[in-house]
């Protein structure tokens, strides 16, 4: 976890939601529309906090799906630690999820190494 949890004083959440969605099935079909703009305003909203807090921490389970500072959002300093420690008890990159502790050597959907060590 990202260090700086520790001198928080805010969490802040922002997020957007519709009902089930179902690709295939009548009437339950995704809103591609409304999906992006939902997102558009979700990351409108973050870029505000962003101004105010320029270099946020979040918890790798509760956060944007496509953070593009993933590293030091959610590991922060310890991230250079943790990835040296993956790289020794894990050199073949087995273990990983999106956004994890060397995940930056796969491709986005997991299936390819994309050759970064």
């Amino acid at each position: 976890m990202n260090p700086a949890v520790i001198d928080a004083f805010a969490l802040a959440i922002c997020g957007a939601g519709e009902s089930p969605a179902y690709p295939g099935v009548p009437r339950h079909e995704p809103d591609v529309v409304k999906a992006g703009y939902d997102a558009a305003g979700v990351t409108a909203a973050m870029g505000e906090l962003r101004k105010l807090v320029p270099r946020p921490a979040s918890y790798v389970w509760e956060t944007d799906y496509f953070e593009p500072n993933w590293q030091d959002s959610f590991w922060g300093d310890n991230y250079a630690r943790l990835r040296a420690i993956k790289q020794k008890y894990d050199p073949d990159g087995v273990f990983f999820l999106h956004h994890g502790v060397g995940s930056e050597a796969w491709s986005a959907d997991g299936f390819t190494r994309v050759g970064v060590r």
